[in-house]
């Protein structure tokens, strides 16, 4: 992989995959733009390098299917405030359509496509798709750390076409470097604090980190998994069955290696997934049917709270609820002014 800093873009077309996948409200206007300052860095140093940009991102999870709502239209606006350049909407992201508004860049100009996820064959990684995505650029850069996990046609099968023109982005550089802080930390003990809705999307994190650490917090929808694998009762929160084997799994991993894992002791629960539902709070492993946990509860935070305090590198990585609502956020928010 070449460095981006070592790179000569004079004159080229630079595919960025992008991880835009942001909040957006009734109106359709980016309610956290977090995702998308984050990116400009790389861009800018395309732009000033004299190259032209064309970015691509999945936005929600349509399911291969075309959805208004989620067009990456609606975050042109926000973009262009954040770059302080004016961006072209590609219309699709493979197709001649698309082709023509690519093709016609010059340098300093940056055009956006549309949602990846419009089309299955982007989850599948599809080589023949990313081929199509492809054409969009002279040369590859994954600045997608939110989405590096999964071998999808944008993130895995379209480095194949760049043989000798790929490279990571300073976000995903910035994110690597701090994983192998702690992947190889001397300081000690060394904390993993994963959140986040499902197991399935964290699998690597914590296979990776399992033996690096000396204690796992496991919060977010995902505890629940967990919770019933060790067979608690978790009403209706989410909980992917298919995982049950593998959240076992890591937990007997985990004693081998005397790695401790924390799940919440309690859970604020809700009888609905809505910010103004009717709201509880019980022991994370008896939640009655009907109701599902959506954050974590004080004493969770204050046993949490307590190992972050002892910790001297900490990794952190999700959400401990459904910190989107501000009725299940505040041990999301406790977290972080722990680490604060």
């Amino acid at each position: 992989m070449k460095s981006i800093e070592e790179y000569n873009f004079d004159g080229k077309r630079a595919l960025i995959r992008v991880d835009f996948n942001v909040p957006l409200n009734d109106k359709m206007e980016v309610t956290d733009a977090s995702r998308i300052k984050a990116a400009i860095p790389t861009i800018m140093t395309v732009l000033e390098g004299g190259g032209s940009v064309v970015l691509m991102s999945h936005l929600g999870r349509p399911k291969g299917k075309f959805d208004e709502k989620l067009s990456l239209k609606h975050i042109i606006p926000t973009l262009e405030k954040e770059l302080g350049v004016m961006a072209r909407f590609a219309g699709n992201c493979v197709g001649e359509k698309a082709k023509v508004v690519t093709s016609k860049l010059t340098p300093g100009e940056v055009a956006i496509l549309e949602n990846l996820r419009f089309h299955k064959e982007e989850t599948e990684g599809d080589e023949f798709f990313a081929g199509h995505l492809a054409v969009h650029g002279d040369c590859f850069i994954n600045d997608a750390f939110g989405t590096a996990h999964r071998a999808h046609a944008s993130t895995t099968t379209i480095a194949n076409f760049f043989p000798k023109d790929k490279m990571f982005g300073k976000l995903m550089h910035k994110e690597l470097k701090n994983l192998d802080k702690v992947l190889n930390s001397t300081e000690k003990p060394v904390l993993a604090i994963i959140g986040g809705a499902k197991v399935s999307s964290k699998i690597t994190i914590l296979e990776n980190v399992l033996s690096k650490t000396d204690d796992i917090i496991i919060g977010g929808g995902m505890s629940y998994t967990f919770i019933q694998a060790q067979g608690g009762k978790i009403g209706n929160s989410l909980v992917e069955n298919e995982f049950l084997p593998t959240a076992k799994s890591l937990i007997e991993n985990a004693a081998k290696h005397d790695v401790r894992i924390h799940l919440p002791v309690d859970s604020v629960i809700a009888d609905e997934f809505r910010n103004d539902a009717s709201t509880d709070l019980c022991p994370s492993d008896e939640i009655p049917d009907g109701w599902m946990g959506l954050d974590i509860g004080p004493k969770a935070i204050e046993e949490f709270v307590e190992i972050i305090m002892r910790s001297k590198m900490i990794l952190w990585n999700g959400p401990m609820g459904v910190f989107e609502m501000d009725m299940f956020a505040k041990g999301t928010e406790a977290i972080a002014k722990a680490l604060v």
